[in-house]
């Protein structure tokens, strides 16, 4: 498709994540008090999306807390300023294979295994205005570790969003992420037009590269909506590339810890920082009412958690 620079841009915050990055930076938030107030902080200063994980508020691991992600969701909706909340449903996926002799033998405690109902549990209880959907599975980093998504689970994963009236925000961390979702659209698991994030530079997915990232803008349907993010220093040029692309950005801790060589970033300074970029090249940031208007999703109020 033709590429022309996007300048009406829609900015995502990822506020926390679910890597080991706890103890690598203080700024990372870990308790659904500190998540909602970096959250506040990101969408002040620009973010129109707000993506979120929750993590143990003692020992900042990943986790599935029901209660955690209701009071995120309810601090997030109480908040004095309007932002899309944007739920992680990438959680319960996690498969830790034995050592190479012994595959079967599983690492329980870095296992997290869940069905399609359970994963989307918090989905169904907060009803966000968009959830991830993780089209694929890959070697996710080194050693023993696979982040699992059959066909099967995508398929009842995205029927449940559907169902559920909430936006899947499609994960694509490769090109035949791309075309599963792709097929998921033609099946009428997701509605078209589907928003899509590109994930650049994640070991062992699409590598970080202007030829690989242009073949992934290149196989998004031109109805779509659409982001893209990479890590670490590299996060800021893909604000450029992505909005050079005609796409949308992604900026936040659960991606780069760093405002620059050796300074610890928080949210809100990390996309203070895309904003200005974004501003020197002559484009503007959309607000969440915008937002919600492009993607047609329905705002959600205070107290709108289900019973």
């Amino acid at each position: 498709m033709p590429l022309e620079m996007n300048r009406k841009i829609f900015l995502t915050a990822a506020i926390t994540g679910a890597g080991a990055t706890q103890d690598k930076s203080r700024l990372v938030p870990r308790s659904p008090k500190e998540i909602a107030a970096a959250a506040i902080d990101a969408a002040k200063a620009g973010a129109a999306i707000v993506h979120c994980h929750v993590r143990d508020p003692e020992t900042g691991a990943p986790c599935r807390d029901l209660n955690l992600y209701r009071e995120v969701t309810d601090r997030i909706r109480s908040a004095d300023i309007d932002m899309v909340l944007n739920l992680t449903a990438g959680v319960g996926g996690d498969l830790a294979f034995g050592g190479v002799e012994t595959p079967m033998d599983v690492d329980a405690a870095q296992t997290d295994m869940a069905g399609a109902t359970e994963r989307m549990a918090h989905i169904r209880a907060c009803l966000p205005e968009i959830c991830t959907l993780d089209c694929g599975s890959m070697n996710f980093g080194d050693g023993d570790y696979v982040m699992t998504n059959t066909t099967a689970m995508l398929r009842a994963m995205g029927a449940q969003m559907t169902e559920l009236g909430v936006k899947p925000e499609i994960e694509a961390f490769d090109t035949g992420h791309l075309w599963f979702a792709k097929q998921l659209v033609r099946e009428g698991v997701l509605d078209d037009p589907a928003l899509v994030q590109l994930c650049m530079g994640v070991p062992w997915g699409a590598p970080n590269d202007l030829n690989t990232f242009m073949a992934m803008v290149n196989n998004v349907p031109e109805s779509w909506n659409w982001s893209a993010f990479s890590l670490g220093r590299d996060q800021m040029p893909y604000v450029a590339a992505a909005a050079l692309a005609g796409g949308n950005v992604r900026v936040g801790l659960e991606d780069n810890l760093y405002l620059e060589r050796g300074v610890l970033a928080t949210n809100g300074q990390l996309v203070e920082k895309a904003a200005s970029l974004l501003s020197n090249m002559g484009a503007t940031l959309m607000g969440p009412r915008e937002v919600r208007d492009q993607l047609g999703l329905s705002k959600r109020a205070p107290g709108d958690l289900p019973a």
